[in-house]
């Protein structure tokens, strides 16, 4: 095979039509190790189940795909673009790195490029489906990667979730969040930071004006329409609600809703959401 596009398992998409046998796509997984159970997060994972047993645990922790991993894939092409989940979030990108330097040692010719998502989810959706119509048309490597890796720097991630469990239990938010948002029975917006952190946004009450708020945040952040990528745990309605709004306000919008893979979904965590929009031209 030609032509190889490489994501961690923070993407959501299980899988992609490149429309060329020359242009190959997979990922490699994390693994979440709920209370004595192992969740590989491969195309078998069983995400219902998942959840339900992470909100029956009392520990539980996610780790991301090893160099070995990494370089297992990077062997299946000559010229590989590789995706990961925010280098601030996850160990995912260094891995990647050493892959990287794993599969050049014995293949110095091969052009491998590991591209920081700064986010998560629906962003590495968007970013790949770019590289494969880009890849489709013959863009040469190169302008393929770069665009790529504009579209992770101008990209806004917002995200709602009504628990913040598992990302206070492994450090990515404080315990204020986590309390807020568990306690009182509220949902939490935020949004990624220019840099790839989480940042808390607004704290609101109800579904409604929680959508109304994203959909505020999208506008004064200059969306107008563009492709976009809307990914849930487990709650399609509010999915379907949002991308309705979001048509109503820009009518040529097009918006795919997809369903959290297991490390979006152990984060997530049950009814989240998490939003990725072009707030300018990219």
């Amino acid at each position: 095979m030609k032509w190889m596009i490489v994501t961690d398992s923070s993407c959501d998409l299980k899988s992609l039509d490149t429309g060329s046998d020359e242009i190959g796509f997979d990922t490699v997984p994390f693994v979440m190790n709920i209370q004595d159970q192992e969740f590989i997060d491969d195309l078998t994972l069983d995400v219902p189940q998942m959840v339900d047993a992470m909100e029956a645990a009392e520990t539980s922790h996610s780790a991301c795909p090893s160099p070995a991993a990494w370089e297992a894939l990077f062997q299946k092409a000559d010229h590989i673009i590789a995706m990961t989940i925010s280098s601030r979030l996850s160990g995912s990108y260094n891995s990647a790195m050493v892959g990287k330097s794993m599969a050049l040692e014995g293949h110095p010719d091969k052009q491998i490029e590991v591209i920081d998502s700064l986010s998560t989810g629906p962003k590495l959706v968007m970013m790949a489906q770019r590289a494969s119509q880009m890849l489709r048309e013959q863009v040469p490597f190169e302008e393929v990667c770069d665009s790529c890796k504009t579209l992770a720097a101008s990209a806004r991630t917002i995200f709602t979730l009504s628990s913040f469990h598992n990302l206070v239990q492994n450090g990515r938010v404080s315990k204020i969040a986590g309390f807020l948002a568990g306690k009182l029975g509220i949902r939490v917006i935020g949004v990624g930071s220019p840099e790839g952190e989480i940042q808390l946004k607004e704290l609101m009450r109800g579904e409604q004006r929680t959508l109304k708020k994203i959909l505020k945040d999208m506008e004064e952040n200059g969306y107008a329409g563009a492709d976009m990528a809307i990914s849930h745990c487990m709650n399609e309605p509010m999915a379907l609600t949002l991308k309705d709004m979001i048509q109503n306000k820009w009518r040529e919008a097009k918006v795919q809703i997809l369903p959290t893979r297991g490390l979006d979904s152990y984060y997530a965590e049950r009814s989240g959401l998490i939003i990725c929009y072009p707030n300018a031209p990219a």
